[in-house]
């Protein structure tokens, strides 16, 4: 399929028939991190999976259709399959469950509904805990042509705090595959939420995460979302329901659009109570393919937000392109939102100054497009940084 093939269906999902979506009845064994296989635990620090067993609070890997690997700080937080939890706890199921994201949103996400055993993890961070290290989960397929189905709950009580990395890759040799992920994330009353998702993806791989927020009085919600290695289709609109007065958000999005793929990152906040804040800021390196950037701010209430949307198009094709709409829509006349756009290329008087201070021209345009995505974001691990700048240098490649 083209890439003009490709915009048409946007939205469109694939015949989940046509993917494996279970690894049979067996169940398989959990394994502590260490034991994982040397090829796959690289595979697993590409996206920002780290099992040396000390730097994470906690760790999960799903492989295609099963759990392999669970291990986490049992004092200050739960994290469960989420079949497992919803058989434990029946309030999970009443008070949380399609609660975020409704069950008949789209098709998307009926999909994930209809399953008997759902996959997917459950976390939830005792009130008053503060969980020091970062928490991680890994999406894993490993297999061609893998339908992954995938509910996620995250719930934050009171006065806590929780940073959770959750990587969703492919193995090297996967090029075709389908992930539909439902994420429905509750935070109490004074909690900080980190969310930092990082994508690498085969070449083929169709992608619909949907994602649900909502944050009470003086919580704190902050996203980061990192597209390494482009999937063939993403389609994401995640909605953040700011309810508590003093609520935020922060939204960073950085992606890299690859020749064939078609990226669409919207996403909504409803700034729904009083003081309430948002920022939204995508950061988007096209080398082809198409890019959608977006995102709306609904004000509601008194409150301020900014949504910033930036885009580096390094395709001299003319086929890729990259397309950019930040939106406001207030309900209220003491809503202060505004929004910025932009869409550019390596200006040649910077690359020029970086190269009299002694660097080649590929490092000079590698630099520039590392500072662009502004990317640094803590406890990722030096592959995933080592990643990042690998893509700088192939989108440098493609200026030249």
């Amino acid at each position: 399929m083209s890439v003009i093939d490709n915009i048409k269906n946007r939205g469109s999902l694939p015949d989940i028939s046509q993917f494996s979506t279970s690894d049979g009845g067996d169940v398989t064994k959990l394994m502590p991190p260490e034991q994982i296989g040397r090829e796959d635990a690289e595979t697993l620090a590409g996206a920002g999976i780290i099992l040396d067993g000390g730097s994470r609070s906690g760790t999960m890997v799903v492989r295609n259709h099963q759990p392999v690997c669970l291990t986490y700080d049992r004092d200050k937080f739960e994290m469960l399959p989420i079949s497992i939890a919803l058989e434990r706890y029946e309030w999970l199921r009443e008070k949380y469950y399609f609660k975020a994201v409704p069950a008949d949103y789209d098709e998307a996400v009926k999909s994930c509904a209809a399953q008997k055993k759902p996959l997917g993890f459950f976390i939830r961070v005792k009130k008053g805990a503060d969980v020091t290290l970062p928490c991680q989960v890994a999406m894993y397929m490993a297999s061609e042509n893998v339908a992954q189905l995938v509910h996620n709950i995250v719930v934050l009580e009171d006065d806590s705090h929780l940073e959770l990395i959750t990587g969703c890759m492919t193995h090297h040799s996967v090029n075709a595959g389908l992930h539909l992920a439902v994420e429905e994330h509750y935070i109490g009353k004074n909690a900080r939420f980190v969310s930092t998702m990082i994508h690498s993806w085969g070449s083929d791989i169709m992608v619909y995460p949907r994602t649900g927020t909502i944050v009470e009085e003086n919580g704190r919600y902050e996203s980061n979302y990192i597209s390494l290695r482009a999937a063939k289709q993403v389609m994401s609109d995640p909605q953040t329901y700011l309810n508590g007065k003093g609520a935020s958000a922060k939204y960073l999005t950085v992606v890299l659009g690859a020749p064939g793929s078609v990226i669409d990152t919207q996403g909504k906040v409803h700034l729904n109570a009083e003081d309430t804040s948002a920022e939204l800021m995508h950061r988007g390196v096209c080398t082809g393919g198409a890019m959608y950037q977006g995102g709306l701010l609904i004000g509601s209430a008194p409150c301020k937000a900014h949504v910033d949307c930036a885009g580096m198009l390094l395709d001299n094709t003319g086929e890729g392109f990259i397309e950019s709409i930040p939106g406001l829509r207030s309900h209220h006349p003491d809503a202060r939102m505004s929004h910025e756009a932009s869409i550019g290329k390596i200006a040649p008087e910077q690359v020029e100054y970086l190269m009299s201070r002694g660097m080649d021209e590929r490092e000079a345009i590698s630099l520039l497009i590392r500072g662009f995505l502004g990317a640094d974001i803590e406890g990722l691990g030096a592959e995933l940084d080592a990643q990042i700048a690998e893509i700088a240098e192939v989108a440098g490649h493609g200026e030249g």
